[in-house]
């Protein structure tokens, strides 16, 4: 087999099995490799000791309990829940969605979501997850809009102060291509709207804006001057052009959105255009706008 792509740390552990181990192993069923492992699992588990248990708590950054006041971040997602328009479906999402859930539609490497051993992964993005769920949903409805809030987890090391999990508010809405981009500006308009009334009335004097990058669309980069644009025009939250940003292009198509506070300096959420829905349903007319919130850093802003 072409071990070529393999890390460093793989080419250790393959070195160490007997010869044809590798082989054998990608010869087995789904069904035989989950028995496997969920076998070493169990007799890896019989060996742990309570004092190994309490060192991994509290060195394992996969493990520790985040610092946030789970209260407070009650009391701001209960808001934001109220603030949600009535046409707006909530989705109490699972732990775990299916493995390749963000790989399969956007560039993420799967390096950076923790696998399960059950053809799963733990939730890294309730937006790829509320996509899903949309694209199901489409088939019934003529429009879809999705709301979640989950505690998720990221194999990426974020930092030593960092946690590999937090809280995200997120929207997701589906609907099919009406022409000239205003399927689109629609879209943008419903979910800039919402985060515009939760940064309104949640951190008012945290310098809240909310700010928009075009990605070579001319269709809707016209749309965002004569119909987003004017739609939001007014307000304690400004809308303000972002076109140096360039993180996302590849990920994001059309637009990105991105949601701050004190000025620019603390970036709280991040949204835009994708063709999600489009690739799940096998309709290239589908059109997808997403958008999340970090609520940890929204409550670590107002408190600032």
């Amino acid at each position: 087999m072409d071990g070529d792509d393999l890390t460093a740390a793989e080419h250790r552990v393959w070195a160490a099995m007997p010869a044809g181990t590798r082989t054998a192993l990608a010869g087995l069923s789904g069904a035989d490799l989950r028995s496997l492992l969920l076998s070493v699992a169990r007799d890896r588990a019989a060996t742990a000791r309570p004092s190994e248990v309490v060192r991994r708590w509290r060195e394992d950054r996969f493990v520790r309990p985040a610092r946030a006041d789970p209260r407070l971040l009650a009391r701001v997602e209960a808001r934001m829940w109220q603030l949600l328009p009535a046409d707006v479906d909530g989705v109490e999402l699972s732990p775990v969605v299916p493995v390749g859930a963000c790989s399969a539609v956007a560039p993420v490497s799967q390096n950076r979501i923790v696998t399960t051993m059950r053809a799963s992964e733990v939730l890294s993005d309730p937006t790829n997850a509320l996509a899903i769920e949309a694209a199901v949903r489409r088939r019934r409805q003529s429009e879809v809009h999705l709301a979640a809030a989950h505690r998720v987890l990221r194999a990426q090391d974020f930092g030593s102060d960092a946690s590999a999990h937090f809280r995200l508010f997120a929207l997701v809405s589906s609907a099919r291509d009406t022409g000239s981009g205003g399927t689109e500006a629609r879209l943008l308009i419903r979910h800039l709207t919402y985060w515009r009334a939760v940064l309104a009335e949640l951190a008012p004097t945290a310098e809240p804006q909310l700010r928009l990058t075009t990605f070579d669309d001319q269709v809707v980069r016209e749309r965002l001057t004569n119909t987003v644009r004017p739609a939001l025009d007014g307000g304690v939250v400004p809308l303000l052009d972002e076109p140096e940003r360039t993180r996302g292009r590849g990920y994001y198509t059309g637009c990105a959105l991105r949601i701050t506070l004190l000025g620019g300096s603390l970036e709280i959420g991040d949204g835009g255009l994708t063709d999600w829905t489009a690739r799940l349903g096998g309709d290239a007319k589908e059109r997808c706008l997403i958008s999340c919130l970090a609520t940890e850093r929204l409550v670590d802003g107002i408190s600032r």
